[in-house]
């Protein structure tokens, strides 16, 4: 399966890391259509190849901006004919979220600029979070109008529900450290050169870890709270047999009693 042609993308697969960027910079990389089946295909592809984690992030200098203006436009002309248009058009854009969110690779999103709406969504399901202090993050759906029907599950889920009606029902911007303090993001820094440094040891720290082994750790966390305890203690228990007698099981081990290297450490 060869890697999908974007045109609102840029792609570079390197060891195993596939970095994706947002590459509409001129609209401050805001969300089409077209992005997001691009996003889509993408996401697809590294799901089927040998992809231990995809670094997300966007083109000259923001991440996201939320739904291109010009995309609702259109659809707005189109649901004349089409009541169901608007629905479809965001309805896509929660199946990316649930496919990011669901992903087997770990998801490093590192953001700067604005992460507004659609772009707060992506950080919210990212597994790791990397910002620059002054970024904006906001969710302006309430002030425009309109709502954050998508992004609001996994806000919760990631926020809390206290935090997210504040966010959601004022309308607010924060920056990065506010979204911090409230476990939005991960890491701060000050300038791109702290950001940059910080995305080169999170990824050499993945690279320490077992491919498989994070993957089905990935899954584990992912049913907690949707699958009662004791099913899900012992759905663990049963995986953590198959992992401790499996070839990565074994080799961590051996790598450890030997004081070397595991195999998988690029």
């Amino acid at each position: 399966m060869t890697l999908p042609v974007s045109q609102t993308l840029l792609v570079c697969p390197e060891k195993g890391i596939l970095h994706i960027t947002l590459n509409r910079p001129e609209s401050r990389n805001s969300m089409s259509l077209q992005m997001v089946q691009e996003l889509q295909a993408t996401f697809a592809w590294a799901a089927n190849n040998a992809i231990r984690a995809v670094v997300l992030r966007g083109a000259g200098g923001h991440f996201c901006a939320g739904g291109d203006i010009r995309d609702m436009m259109t659809i707005r002309q189109q649901a004349t004919d089409n009541p169901q248009a608007y629905q479809h058009f965001n309805r896509t854009f929660g199946h990316l979220l649930t496919q990011v969110n669901s992903s087997p690779f770990v998801v490093v999103t590192v953001l700067e600029g604005a992460i507004l709406g659609g772009g707060f969504g992506l950080a919210c399901v990212s597994d790791v979070a990397l910002a620059k202090a002054d970024a904006q993050f906001g969710m302006p759906e309430t002030r425009l109008g309109i709502i954050p029907a998508q992004i609001a599950p996994f806000i919760v889920q990631r926020l809390g529900l206290t935090q997210a009606r504040r966010l959601a029902l004022l309308g607010l911007r924060i920056n990065g450290e506010a979204a911090q303090k409230i476990g939005l993001v991960h890491e701060v820094y000050a300038d791109n050169e702290g950001l940059e440094a910080a995305l080169v040891r999170v990824i050499q720290d993945l690279q320490q870890c077992a491919p498989h082994a994070t993957q089905v750790t990935k899954a584990l966390l992912q049913q907690v709270g949707h699958q009662p305890l004791e099913q899900l203690l012992d759905d663990a228990a049963e995986a953590f047999a198959c992992a401790i007698q499996s070839a990565e099981g074994m080799e961590g081990g051996m790598a450890f009693v030997q004081k070397r290297a595991a195999s998988w450490v690029l």
